[in-house]
């Protein structure tokens, strides 16, 4: 790393994908996730599906079917537990079903576009991290960016042989976008893996709460929800945004200049990602 003084402005922002910039609510996974479970006679509640959501599709279904409660019921099913083969099957089908899917249920979160162009007049240069394969952004980038977003920079687990909640995906848009300094970085996206991946890498760290998987509901159904109801799982998933060690917690990505004003004004004070956790 370079030894010229550190920034005092945000050089860089690492959005996550479904559920911050696309697919309101992150149901495209969890759909088929849990279609992956119900076709072995292995149902999974969309609570079991979410539960590592944001970590390498490999993984995520390795420990759904590892959980004591999932593994029970496939023994009680199958008469056997689950073993690499089972795991190597349900992968093969998750990527299948999920290509042909991935586009039709993936929608550019409302704001998120404006967003985009007003913090790249600021300089800002715009990154994402996934838990995507580099086949499912193959196709994932250009849909998007033909309706509004399009990133700087797009790494995926397989590009840096292993996802979150390692920091690899956030080094690597770093050298990609040429960023001196990991604390002129935020990383922004909807789940506990992402704000362990940013924590991990030494970046500041925005949960996303409204729009994510903590929440997991389109913008339409939650928003017929009573106004009470609303409020109570808002405040839900930010409280576990929070408690995972998020530096601040925005409702959806078109909120998020303010709280980047709030770390530039952290970050002019001296002060470090490490030290406000």
């Amino acid at each position: 790393m370079s030894n010229r003084r550190k920034s005092q402005k945000i050089e860089a922002v690492i959005f996550d994908w479904a559920g911050t910039t696309v697919d309101h609510g992150s149901l495209a996974p969890v759909r088929v996730l849990r279609r992956v479970f119900e076709t072995r006679g292995v149902p999974i509640s969309e609570e079991e599906a979410r539960r590592d959501m944001g970590v390498p599709k490999r993984d995520h279904l390795q420990r759904i079917v590892s959980s004591p409660e999932v593994s029970r019921r496939w023994m009680a099913q199958t008469g056997n537990a689950p073993g690499p083969h089972d795991l190597n099957t349900m992968y093969a089908d998750f990527v299948k079903l999920q290509l042909e899917c991935l586009v039709r249920d993936s929608a550019v979160i409302d704001g998120v576009p404006e967003t985009i162009v007003r913090l790249r007049k600021r300089g800002i240069k715009i990154g994402s991290t996934t838990g995507y394969t580099r086949e499912m952004m193959d196709l994932l980038t250009p849909a998007a960016a033909a309706n509004g977003y399009l990133a700087d920079c797009v790494v995926t687990p397989e590009d840096v042989a292993g996802g979150r909640p390692h920091p690899w995906m956030i080094f690597r848009n770093a050298i990609e976008l040429q960023i001196d300094h990991l604390a002129a970085m935020v990383k922004i996206g909807d789940t506990i893996s992402d704000i362990q991946e940013g924590l991990t890498a030494g970046v500041w760290t925005v949960g996303v709460a409204r729009t994510g998987n903590l929440i997991g509901m389109t913008m339409g159904d939650f928003a017929a929800l009573p106004r009470e109801e609303q409020h109570r799982r808002l405040e839900g998933a930010r409280l576990q945004l929070r408690e995972a060690g998020a530096h601040a917690v925005i409702d959806s990505v078109a909120e998020c200049e303010g709280q980047l004003a709030q770390i530039e004004a952290w970050m002019r004070d001296g002060r470090s990602p490490a030290d406000l956790i």
